[in-house]
Formats: structure tokens, C-alpha cells, sequence
């Protein structure tokens, strides 16, 4: 089919891609000339693993390509709306306009019968808005919402290969038109098993949101319960393990640390909260209040660890930062924890080094006060303490014997939980956990 993705970010990018990967003659159209320049050489101008191999890949089959020009939407049959809604200034909601100014741009270049399909995390009853502003321009359009799930370190594969596919319509109907589109859209990984729901507007809006608070509140939960285990001299990491053996609850997320950060959960659930006020069910949400609240508490509480493994004392202590992203396998630094907690201890007299193995030139940007070390041996040379925030496979293999020689004071503070705590301790090591004895 012939395909134009609107927006060419982190979302855009990556469907754009896979969108030409199944088969599909893409367009992807953006503002920013520097990002269409370098996807348009088959580079990725943010990190992301398989994305820029894929774009070369690509490059010689000619069925993608990426413009500035938004006329050239005009003659694609399907239209993929992947601008990004962060959090409005000084407030919880989200920031609408790149997807009003997206459809509003697209709107002279609709045609009969093409669908337009909103992939944006958006509030309910974005979709009916912008369906009305699409139907006054042409009535027979369809305007969708096929929200994404993915995952940053596994968008290409979360893209290519879906865990399901969520079709939100006017009528919910499997009978509406859009819904034979898509499924030509996504008819290879349909042929693959990929389940499909189709839903009406409002159910598929809700969707990404109300996933994203869900997880969120199982990490904020275990986060109280780490807590509640160092209070009571308990292991969270065996309580986890123990209560998720119930496979009412299960193990994934339940890992206690630093918290979560990210362009997604931490946006989407004041979004969420902001809508629900809006809608007059803010009782209903109030409980993500306590879930943010005790995610943003795990910052403070990690400075006040430090404090604790440095003798009661941060002033003039040297502090390595393990990990600038907000996860591992992504250069992303958006509301990232292990950034926000590396300043927080420099303004509390720390003298503070930031590594990571991707993030650092989008982590000095966001904070440029801070001290950015790429060698990781450089880095951690005599070091007064090591802080383990992102949890990347090159801090978690680390051998703490070598580490120790480069180090003055042998001290680690584990954000993550990922390391073996009797390893280190039997080479020497001052060991805190998050939530551990």
C-alpha cells in the first residue's frame, strides 16, 4: 500500500521503517531538515538497536523515502499520524498542538477513501475531534486510532512483531471499512498469530494510557514495598520473587530501584489524571497521585543513600554515575532518574561524573552543568563511590576485583538491583542495594 507517516521521531521513524520493511511504499514527512537529512542517508538520529541497519537495508529498495514536503502526502492511501504529545509547561495535560497542527497540515492533501490512523498517545476524544475536522474536508475519509505499545531498545521488533493489534473505529464495528484497510496494512504479522481487537474510539484512546498507569503502579508498588523492607530489615528482591509467583500478579515489573522515567509513563499518567479531571472522574485516577509521588520520591531517597555509604557526607565526594538514559539500550534522557538524581547530588556538594554508552550527548544537553566521562575506566578512576543507575550489560558484567584498583573507596550503591551483592562484598565492596539488607 502506499503509506505516509506524518511526524518522524522516535514513533515515526520506527513505523515508517517497518511500515517499508512489510512491504509498503512509505513517505515519512518532518519539520526538522536535519532529522529528514539524516534518515533520508539511512542514519538514525537517536539510538535505537536494528533501526539504523534496517534503514540501510531499505535504502536500495525504493520503497522509502523521507521529506519535509508535506505534499507529499497527497496520493497515499493510508496516512499514519506519530508526532509526539508531551506534558504541557506548569501543567499535568498533554500538550495537543503537534497533532492538531499534524492533521491540520495533512487536511489539503486527504482524498477520497484514504484512511488516516492516529498512533499518538493522545487524551480521550482526541479522535472524535479530529475525525470531524477530517470528515468536513472529505466525508469520505475514515479517521482510526491504532495505538502503539512500543518499547524503546525493542521498537523494531515490537513494530514487526506486535504482541497485539488494537483497531479503534466509529462504530467499533468489525464491519467499517478502515478495518479491511489495516488489515491489509498489517497483513504479515496478522498471517503471524498477532491477536487483533477492534474497538470504537474512546476504548482504543484509552488503551495506551491506561496500560502505561497500570505498569506504572505495579513499579510504584514495589517501590513502596522496597520501603517498607528497609524499614523492617527485609529483602524486596525475595518478596518480589515470592509474590510473584501468584500468576495473578507475576514477576515482570515488579523489580524495585531508582523508578521510571522516560518520554512515556511519567507524562502519560498526569495525562491520564489531567483527561479524568476533565471528564469529571478525577476520584477515579486519584490513586496516580500516590504512584507519581512515590516514583519521584525514589530520587530523593537514592541521594539519601549516598549520603549514607559516604560517611554521612556528600560535600567534596567524588561520585560516579553509572548510566545517564532512562533505561538501557536507549540514548533517551527524558525525565530520566539517573540524570535528575546525578544533579541533585552535585548541588548537594558532590563532585559528580556521568558515564553511559549512548546517552551522554543528549544527557549534556539536558543538563550541562554536569561532568560527562564516555571511558567507562576514566570515569570510575578514583571514585569515592559508584552509583549503578541504568542497567546496561557492560555495568552489570562489570568484574568489581578490576573495578576496585582504579577506585579510592570501594563503594557501590546498586539503583537497579541487577548485581550479585555477595560478589562484590566478597571483593572488598561497601555494598547498598535499593530495598535489601
Amino acid at each position: 500500500m502506499r503509506v505516509s507517516v506524518i511526524g518522524c521521531g522516535y514513533l515515526g521513524a520506527v513505523h515508517a521503517a517497518c511500515m517499508a520493511k512489510l512491504g509498503h511504499d512509505v513517505v515519512g514527512i518532518d519539520l526538522d531538515e536535519r532529522k529528514v537529512a539524516a534518515l533520508s542517508s539511512a542514519k538514525a538520529p537517536f539510538y535505537e538497536p536494528g533501526l539504523e541497519e534496517l534503514l540501510q537495508d531499505l535504502q536500495e529498495t525504493g520503497r522509502l523515502s523521507f521529506t519535509t514536503d508535506m505534499s507529499e502526502a497527497s496520493g497515499q492511501d493510508v496516512h499514519f499520524i506519530c508526532v509526539g504529545t508531551p506534558q504541557k509547561k506548569g501543567e499535568n495535560a498533554a500538550d495537543l498542538s503537534y497533532v492538531n497542527s499534524a492533521v491540520t497540515a495533512l487536511l489539503p492533501f486527504i482524498e477520497p477513501g484514504n484512511l488516516i490512523v492516529g498512533k499518538s498517545t493522545v487524551p480521550v476524544g482526541t479522535a472524535f475531534h479530529l475525525s470531524k475536522l477530517v470528515s468536513e474536508r472529505e466525508p469520505s475519509a475514515h479517521t482510526v486510532w491504532n495505538p502503539e505499545f512500543l518499547r524503546e531498545g525493542h521498537a523494531v521488533s515490537d513494530t514487526l512483531n506486535p504482541d497485539r493489534l488494537v483497531y479503534g473505529v466509529a462504530d467499533g464495528s468489525e464491519d467499517h471499512p478502515a478495518v479491511t484497510i489495516l488489515d491489509e496494512v498489517y497483513s504479515t504479522p496478522l498471517a503471524a498469530g498477532t491477536p487483533r481487537l477492534v474497538t470504537d474510539l474512546p476504548t482504543a484512546e484509552l488503551v495506551k494510557t491506561a496500560a502505561n498507569s497500570f505498569l506504572a503502579t505495579k513499579i510504584s508498588f514495589i517501590n513502596a514495598m522496597a520501603e517498607l523492607c528497609e524499614a523492617a530489615g527485609a529483602d524486596v528482591t525475595r518478596l518480589a520473587d515470592a509474590i510473584g509467583l501468584d500468576d495473578r500478579i507475576g514477576r515482570k515489573f515488579l523489580n524495585a530501584g531508582i523508578g521510571f522515567g522516560g518520554g512515556c509513563l511519567p507524562k502519560d499518567i498526569r495525562a491520564f489524571m489531567a483527561r479524568a479531571g476533565e471528564l469529571g472522574a478525577d476520584q477515579a485516577l486519584t490513586f496516580l497521585r500516590e504512584v507519581d509521588a512515590i516514583n519521584m520520591r525514589r530520587r530523593s531517597r537514592v541521594v539519601e543513600l549516598t549520603r549514607q555509604l559516604c560517611d554521612d557526607t556528600l560535600l567534596g565526594k567524588r561520585i560516579t554515575v553509572l548510566g545517564a538514559a532512562f533505561k538501557p539500550e536507549s540514548d533517551d534522557v527524558r525525565d530520566s532518574p539517573a540524570l535528575s538524581i546525578a544533579a541533585q547530588l552535585q548541588l548537594q556538594g558532590a563532585v559528580v561524573t556521568v558515564t553511559d554508552p549512548k546517552a551522554l550527548a543528549n544527557a549534556a544537553m539536558r543538563f550541562p552543568e554536569l561532568q560527562y566521562e564516555p571511558d567507562l575506566e576514566a570515569a570510575v578512576t578514583k571514585a569515592d563511590a559508584l552509583l549503578l543507575l541504568t542497567e546496561w550489560n557492560s555495568y552489570r558484567d562489570l568484574d568489581p576485583h578490576e573495578i576496585r584498583t582504579l577506585v579510592t573507596s570501594p563503594r557501590i550503591l546498586d539503583g537497579r538491583n541487577v548485581l550479585d551483592s555477595e560478589k562484590w562484598r566478597a571483593a572488598g565492596w561497601t555494598f547498598r542495594g535499593i530495598g535489601r539488607a
